[in-house]
């Protein structure tokens, strides 16, 4: 008799798909005494089983020269996040080997399609913005030539009513040309009389 026909494990969704070799921050419940707290663990993923209980992967940090271990099941409900750092390029399902290596030496390559992928991701983000960002411009240059032509109509209107101003001012004027011109000569009719 199977254990999963009589209760089907329920796997964490917050996990995502980890492989051996993969660089990961798994963020967990501590209980200690009457409190409950969070704990980071950034480390190498060294094994990976998958099992009838749901599995569990092992990860491995170097501190302070001291290498711990610890081992997440996959179903684990303490598990509040994994998050993959980065994936690195192994050619093996269980990484014991890292274990006598020294800090310099256990370090991997990282995998490359790994790498395309978050380039051609952060590309198309990037695309994207660009797309944003010249709707942007030609929104605002709209805007703009809308509110050049009001101001060309409303220069239009004001040189309008300007020239008839002028037009208005000139007429004013040429009366007044003609009244100062007609007492001028009338006062030269009078100068040429006294003398």
């Amino acid at each position: 008799m199977n254990v999963n026909s009589i209760s089907p494990v329920k796997v964490n969704p917050k996990i995502p798909q980890i492989s051996p070799g993969d660089t990961v921050r798994v963020s967990f419940k501590i209980k200690e005494a009457n409190r409950e707290r969070v704990q980071t663990l950034l480390g190498l993923v060294v094994r990976v089983r998958k099992g009838a209980s749901g599995g569990n992967f092992t990860v491995r940090r170097v501190t302070y020269g001291i290498g711990v271990e610890h081992t997440f099941p996959f179903a684990s409900p303490l598990l509040e996040n994994v998050e993959v750092v980065r994936h690195g390029k192994v050619r093996r399902a269980k990484l014991y080997f890292i274990r006598r290596l020294s800090a310099r030496e256990a370090r991997l390559k990282e995998r490359r399609e790994k790498i395309v992928e978050k380039a051609s991701a952060a590309e198309a983000a990037t695309e994207e913005a660009v797309v944003d960002e010249e709707a942007v411009v030609e929104e605002a240059a709209a805007e703009e030539a809308v509110v050049d032509e009001e101001a060309v109509t409303e220069e239009t209107v004001v040189a309008e009513t300007t020239t008839a101003e002028a037009v208005a001012e000139e007429t004013v004027s040429d009366e007044d040309v003609a009244e100062r011109a007609a007492t001028d000569e009338a006062a030269a009719e009078e100068v040429k009389e006294t003398e």
